[in-house]
């Protein structure tokens, strides 16, 4: 039987839709990700975490029942667990449980013919997933962490992923190194608090760092995303000392006012963040620190939006990712009063993607005359392009096998892009 897996949202979905392909796979299904390839099975990894992505989960999930009718649509992660009640004629709709056990639900409803409907976390086990290859990509990601205890007030996400919950250290020394001699230079670990490792296995993210950097044959360590309070010194001096760990760190800022942060019910203010990017510059000077924003929170006023500009020229981010406020019933800032009208946060994201713009072009441009060691990735239409350990992305023409490294001279920038030659060893 043929099977189509389509994913939505995070790199921990990415992650969970690449177990679930090489579940099938050994299972004997043929695998394909284009909707438009006629299967048996369409299983849709859903998301939530905005509005939006709620609407393109429905969109899609429509989509495939609409055009395969005699198909078994499957419907799992965190879309279904926060609509439990929603689709009713799906025929195996399971959340964010049992994603590991999907080739056991698919032969239960190829024998029953029955809908199968399991949505509800196991809140305290964490599902355990391992990889042994990670198609047609350069990198691979490796989920480490489910769940999240934070609660910010505009955030789903704790309430549909669960609380904290790891993947033994063990286990992971053993998935990555499986990926690195299955020949992938570059892992990025994930998770949906990914600092926050080890909390319920009395170990921590400084001792998973320690311990992956060891491994042979690994030459970069990536970090998804990682949040300022967990950059303590014992996460500082892993970076400080290795340089498999790569020269980019993404760390979510989300509002630069220290009034929209209270109401956002984070964990730092601006001081704190500001100290911290100090601290981090001072033992990586060149790194790239990139992050996420949101525009026009509840009551969020004009002054506070200047200031959050202000605070994202100051603190110099290499790249800043920018998201409307979206209200996610159930959390407490969709009962705040002060919505902010849907054209003034449009606004407000233009403004604050073009100061984006402007510091991906000022940081990019230090790297101009100097010389870059470059992992290439794919080539398109003669030109190999491929990214830095501080996750610039670099062009240059020929075509360079994927998943090969090259020392880059870099020589210009275009558009998202640095241009340069390759520098061939004498």
């Amino acid at each position: 039987m043929r099977a189509c897996v389509y994913t939505l949202g995070c790199k921990v979905n990415t992650y969970e839709s690449e177990y679930i392909m090489l579940m099938l796979i050994e299972a004997g299904y043929e695998v394909v990700n284009n909707l438009d390839d006629v299967s048996d099975v369409y299983i849709i990894n859903t998301c939530t975490v905005t509005n939006t992505a709620d609407i393109k989960s429905r969109k899609i999930i429509h989509r495939i029942k609409r055009n395969n009718p005699n198909a078994c649509i499957v419907v799992l992660g965190c879309y279904a667990e926060d609509h439990p009640d929603d689709f009713n004629d799906i025929d195996i709709y399971i959340g964010n449980k049992d994603k590991s056990k999907i080739i056991e639900l698919l032969d239960l409803y190829f024998t029953n013919k029955e809908p199968i409907r399991r949505v509800g976390l196991d809140k305290d086990k964490f599902e355990d997933m391992f990889i042994t290859d990670f198609k047609n990509r350069c990198r691979a990601f490796v989920k480490v962490q489910d769940g999240c205890e934070n609660f910010c007030s505009y955030c789903i996400i704790p309430y549909v992923r669960g609380k904290c919950r790891s993947k033994d250290l063990n286990t992971v020394v053993k998935e990555v190194t499986t990926l690195v001699n299955k020949g992938f230079k570059e892992i990025v670990l994930t998770g949906i608090h990914t600092g926050h490792y080890g909390v319920d296995l009395d170990t921590s993210f400084a001792d998973l760092l320690k311990a992956l950097i060891k491994i042979e044959g690994l030459k970069r360590l990536r970090i998804s995303s990682i949040e300022v309070t967990e950059l303590n010194s014992d996460v500082l001096d892993v970076i400080k000392n290795s340089n498999i760990i790569v020269d980019h760190l993404h760390i979510p800022l989300q509002a630069g006012s220290d009034k929209v942060l209270k109401l956002m019910n984070r964990k730092y203010d601006l001081k704190y963040f500001e100290d911290k990017l100090k601290e981090i510059r001072e033992i990586r000077p060149d790194i790239s620190i990139s992050t996420d924003i949101i525009v026009g929170f509840p009551s969020e006023s004009e002054e506070d939006f200047l200031e959050t500009i202000e605070t994202a020229r100051k603190f110099g981010f290499s790249k800043i990712h920018v998201f409307p406020y979206s209200d996610r019933k159930g959390t407490l800032a969709s009962t705040m009063d002060g919505h902010i009208d849907g054209n003034i946060k449009k606004e407000r994201a233009r403004r604050l993607l073009q100061v984006s713009h402007e510091l991906e072009k000022e940081y990019a441009n230090k790297f101009i005359g100097k010389t870059l060691e470059v992992l290439f990735e794919e080539v398109k239409d003669g030109v190999s392009i491929g990214h830095t350990s501080n996750y610039l992305k670099v062009k240059v023409k020929g075509n360079i096998p994927s998943n090969t490294f090259k020392n880059v001279k870099i020589k210009s920038y275009l558009l998202d892009s640095l241009i340069g030659e390759v520098e061939e060893i004498k």
